[in-house]
Formats: C-alpha cells, sequence, structure tokens
C-alpha cells in the first residue's frame, strides 16, 4: 500500500484557511463601504447644521466646531480679519486624533479623520444662501436636531466627529458609562466666554442647539449603555454555549426553583452593551424558547467588565 504524501492532506486544509480568509475579507470589505457612505452623510448633516443653522443664527455649536466659530467672532471683532473655518477646524482635530489612534483603534481614527475633513470640506464648498428663517429658536432647535442626527450616524458606524467625542468615547470606555453630559459642561465653558463677549443672548440659545443635539445623540447610541440581564432557564449550560458564541461578556449561573411547579431552574445573569441585546435574547430562545428574560438598566459597573473593543 503506497504511502498517502502529505501534501494531501495539507492542501485542503490551507484551501478552508483561505476560503475562511477571503469571506472574512468580503465581508470586512461590505462593512467598510456601508460605513464609507454614512459617513458622506454625517459629513453633509454636520455642515448643513454649520452653515445654514448655526452660522446663520450667529450660534455656537458644541465642540471644535464652536470653538472654531468662536475664535472666527473674535478675531473679526478684534482685527478685521475672517478666518477660515474649515482650516482651523481640521488644526484642532490633529492633537485629539493622534491621542485616539493609539488609544482607542486604527479604524475608528481614519474614519472619524474621514468625517471631520468631508465636514470642513462641505461647509467650505456649500453655497450660501438665505436664512431658512429668522427665527433664532426654530434655528436653535432644529440645527441641533440635525446636528445631532449626524453625530450618531458616525458614531452607529464606529466613527465619531472628531474633536470632543474623542475625548467622550475613550472616557466612556475607561469608566464603562456614558459621559455625554461631562462633553455638555465642557461646551458650557465655551458658550459662557461666548456670551462674555457678545451678549448672552445667542450664548443661551447655543446652550439650547447643543442641549437638542446632545439629546439625540444619548437617546439614538447605544454604545455606552450598559443592561442587566437576567434568565431563567432549564437549559442554562446549552444557554451560556450559545451566549458566548456571539459575545465574551461573563455569565453568573445561580440555582433556582419555579415556585408554581418546584420544578429546578438556574438564573443566569450578565452585564452587556445596549446594542448587544437583540442578538443575546435571539441566542436563548434558539436553545430555551420558554426561558424567562428580564431586562434592566444598569447605572454603572465597577468590576472587571471588557467593553467591545473599537477597532
Amino acid at each position: 500500500m503506497m504511502p498517502v504524501a502529505p501534501t494531501m492532506t495539507v492542501r485542503p486544509a490551507r484551501m478552508a484557511v483561505a476560503a475562511v480568509k477571503r469571506m472574512h475579507i468580503h465581508q470586512r470589505l461590505k462593512k467598510d463601504i456601508k460605513v464609507f457612505f454614512s459617513i458622506i452623510l454625517s459629513s453633509l448633516l454636520s455642515s448643513i447644521a454649520i452653515r445654514y443653522f448655526a452660522q446663520a443664527g450667529d450660534l455656537i455649536p458644541g465642540g471644535f466646531s464652536g470653538l472654531s466659530l468662536l475664535i472666527i467672532q473674535l478675531v473679526k471683532r478684534s482685527l478685521g480679519i475672517e478666518l477660515s473655518f474649515s482650516v482651523l477646524y481640521l488644526l484642532f482635530n490633529i492633537i485629539p486624533t493622534v491621542l485616539v489612534f493609539k488609544l482607542v483603534g486604527k479604524r475608528f481614527a481614519l474614519f472619524s479623520v474621514m468625517q471631520f475633513t468631508l465636514t470642513s470640506f462641505f461647509t467650505l464648498i456649500l453655497p450660501k444662501a438665505s436664512a431658512i428663517t429668522t427665527d433664532i429658536l426654530l434655528l436653535s432647535v432644529f440645527g441641533g436636531i440635525i446636528n445631532g442626527f449626524a453625530s450618531t450616524i458616525a458614531l452607529r458606524s464606529d466613527a465619531s466627529t472628531g474633536g470632543t467625542d474623542f475625548i467622550a468615547i475613550y472616557s466612556s470606555m475607561r469608566f464603562n458609562t456614558p459621559t455625554w453630559n461631562y462633553i455638555m459642561g465642557l461646551n458650557a465653558l465655551i458658550l459662557v466666554i461666548a456670551g462674555m463677549n457678545f451678549g448672552w443672548y445667542y450664548a443661551l440659545y447655543s446652550i439650547l442647539y447643543q442641549f437638542a443635539s446632545m439629546q439625540i445623540v444619548k437617546a439614538l447610541h447605544s454604545r455606552y449603555k450598559l443592561v442587566t440581564i437576567e434568565i431563567i432557564t432549564v437549559f442554562p449550560d446549552e444557554v451560556c454555549t450559545s451566549i458566548l458564541s456571539t459575545t465574551r461578556h461573563g455569565i453568573t449561573k445561580f440555582n433556582a426553583e419555579g415556585m408554581y411547579q418546584h420544578q429546578s431552574k438556574a438564573m443566569l445573569m450578565m452585564v452587556v452593551n445596549a446594542f448587544e441585546v437583540d442578538t443575546i435574547i435571539h441566542q436563548v430562545k434558539a436553545v430555551d424558547s420558554k426561558a424567562f428574560i428580564n431586562i434592566m438598566r444598569s447605572v454603572r459597573v465597577v468590576g472587571n467588565y471588557t467593553q467591545k473593543p473599537l477597532e
């Protein structure tokens, strides 16, 4: 009997590995194309909010865009020189981008750079037009809403609008709790400076603009919202195996008893991010269709909890 050549067994294994790699590359390419168009939409909405709402109403939006507009107004009033928003906005984002590139994720940083670069470009090329309305209240509310949607689209694509978003995202990952309210406090400091120099009328309406924007982000962006899930099941080991096939968060098992039929059961408890809940429910129901699931909001987690990393 002739011995089987090693290449006869090694080659199919190599072909299988190559097929898996091609599949992953194809999936990544599809995801990146989707993110690419999402970033373009996010940048365009950001530019519209700045050009036709914030600038039209002499408002100061949050973050580095607001800081840029504030400096432009101060320089114009003091020296009579009108600086370029696009250039100033890009310059402010350089240092935070370098830090995030090292600490958070390269892919996240690159898509964020694309977002705020396109925002600068669109703001530069969008044509000047007559104000949509002269009602500063409407400009504040709807400009903030549009800006909030722009930020949310970027964040849900694992990118950001740059600037103070970088600080909020790093802090949220570090402390396992949303930090957008703290960023709102930082933005309020910018508005205090604006109010002291240009009067409080526009500064107060700018706070309304920022508040509307922040509420949209807090309502729609769920990556850093934590949820506690309790699962009552008669198949705890199988349910754990199913859940751990899609997420790596820890699960704690408690022995329990159903008091209606005095049946032995188990309670599984875990903390996950809000955007993972639907996937986990599907994994549980696939194993135990009669499982009882209780979902509760977690304010904060102290201890060993690992966020899914940004790439």
